[in-house]
């Protein structure tokens, strides 16, 4: 017997954050602090709803659409991070990797409770963010949910998460 699944999918030209950004790797190195101009696309999976809904576009931008602007014009800053510590000096925040440190205004911060700010990540942080923002409004959680983050034209990362029945 055949069956169908459906999805929907979102990406549009305001679902993007333009931040900073440097990641860790190999153990001991730290990249210069450069930019990005990010997009993001998300897409759902589940069975149709009593409106043949998988899920409501305009519902699933808007949402999608406030966490980006949480960090769009933001210094992207990981706070759980083994390698870089952040510490607050008044209305700034100072970062420290080994013998290199900068300070940055507190409020033009995104401080992030992930390990770096790759983009596998930030496709995380905003997978569980959105998954948040169903549940104080009350919307059912999908049965599958992709997030993806692009950092520049034809270099991306996805995340795909999957409910538990």
């Amino acid at each position: 017997m055949p069956s169908s699944t459906y999805s929907v999918r979102v990406t549009k030209d305001y679902l993007v954050f333009c931040a900073g950004h440097f990641i860790t790797y190999n153990g001991d190195h730290c990249e210069r602090i450069h930019g990005h101009n990010y997009r993001v696309a998300v897409e759902v999976e589940d069975d149709l709803d009593e409106n043949h809904y998988v899920f409501d576009f305009i519902a699933l931008k808007d949402l999608m659409r406030e966490l980006t602007n949480e960090l769009d014009h933001r210094m992207l800053l990981p706070t759980t991070s083994t390698k870089v510590r952040l510490e607050e000096a008044g209305t700034n925040v100072v970062v420290r990797y080994q013998d290199r440190h900068w300070s940055f205004p507190k409020d033009e911060c995104a401080l992030l409770p992930i390990a770096n700010t790759t983009a596998e990540l930030l496709a995380d942080y905003l997978g569980c963010r959105l998954r948040e923002r169903f549940v104080e409004r009350g919307l059912s959680i999908p049965r599958l949910m992709k997030v993806e983050v692009e950092e520049s034209f034809g270099q991306s990362a996805t995340v795909t998460w999957r409910r538990w029945e």
